[in-house]
């Protein structure tokens, strides 16, 4: 690392409305009583670029947010956690702009849904994004790689511009809203990706995890899947590793990939092995899953749960 920022979170910004406490999904024509409503921070790379924080990287976010209540509050949070918003555009209120995007998550203990409104963040643009904001950074992570309909034609040229800069590159596409599962070269400027089962299957088109895992390792250097509670399976050039999930409570799914994200990154980052950097993704998204709300990850408890034998924080 060793540049201004260890690492520029490309993303998509919106708040989430968390709806927890549910025993089924919700049914038109009824009112149901639920456990809780929660407001937070939400995008997959906020959250993300808040677990980077927390584990002790310098941490910058490049996006768009309305000039709004909903924005003011992402552009708190960030400045509350120490991330870097030097990057992060501000479009006019409406009607002259957009509205800063929004998700609502219907969250039980087994799964969630999600509904989201993109607002302004279906605006951002490769031209919206400074040259000197990536090379502040020594690593590019781009999220939501479907949710960023105006970045999304572009981001062959941002991964090379990234790269042409020095930076090495990442990225989890998060769910496709299309379910078309298209990604053009996206893979092509990767140094790391980072899919769930279920993208990774769609993606890779294979029928199995060990097949997917294959399929992407034989283009992007790094690969990590992560299957939910049962672990993570990884592949880095020849190596394979599958890595158990910890057993937690779970309370809300809610940014526990993105809190895999984080915890696998900081470890790749600071020069970690493959099953070190799996191990702590795994410990940061099992912890996030056993409270409501994702981002924020305790660094210390992180390392409890890993037996003291992770990537300390600041190291």
């Amino acid at each position: 690392m060793g540049r201004e920022l260890d690492v520029l979170v490309v993303c998509e910004i919106n708040v989430d409305i968390v709806v927890s406490g549910m025993d089924g999904p919700p049914r038109f024509g009824a009112e149901r009583v639920v456990g809780d409503v929660t407001l937070t921070a939400g995008s997959s790379g906020v959250l993300t670029a808040t677990g980077l924080a927390s584990l002790g990287l310098k941490v910058g976010v490049c996006g768009m947010v309305g000039d709004d209540p909903f924005g003011r509050y992402m552009l708190e949070h960030c400045a509350r956690h120490g991330i870097d918003t030097a990057a992060v555009v501000v479009d006019p209120a409406p009607p002259r702009g957009y509205p800063t995007g929004a998700s609502v998550l219907l969250s039980t203990t087994d799964d969630r849904a999600i509904l989201t409104h993109p607002g302004v963040m279906a605006q951002f643009g490769l031209d919206q994004i400074r040259q000197e904001a990536l090379a502040r950074a020594g690593h590019l992570h781009l999220s939501s790689f479907f949710l960023q309909a105006a970045l999304r034609p572009d981001v062959g040229r941002l991964l090379d511009l990234g790269r042409g800069l020095g930076l090495s590159t990442s990225c989890d596409t998060g769910h496709d809203p299309e379910e078309r599962w298209e990604i053009g070269d996206l893979l092509n400027g990767l140094d790391i990706f980072l899919p769930n089962e279920v993208e990774a299957l769609a993606i890779s088109g294979a029928t199995s995890v060990e097949g997917a895992l294959a399929g992407l390792a034989s283009r992007v250097g790094t690969v990590a899947v992560t299957c939910g509670a049962v672990g993570a399976w990884a592949a880095r050039g020849d190596e394979r590793r599958f890595v158990p999930g910890f057993a937690v409570r779970t309370v809300d799914t809610t940014g526990a990939g993105d809190a895999f994200d984080a915890g696998f990154l900081a470890a790749i980052l600071r020069g970690a092995d493959l099953e070190t950097a799996v191990r702590q993704g795994n410990a940061c998204g099992a912890l996030t899953a056993a409270r409501v709300g994702g981002g924020v990850i305790d660094a210390a408890r992180v390392n409890y749960l890993l037996g003291d034998r992770g990537v300390q924080s600041g190291e």
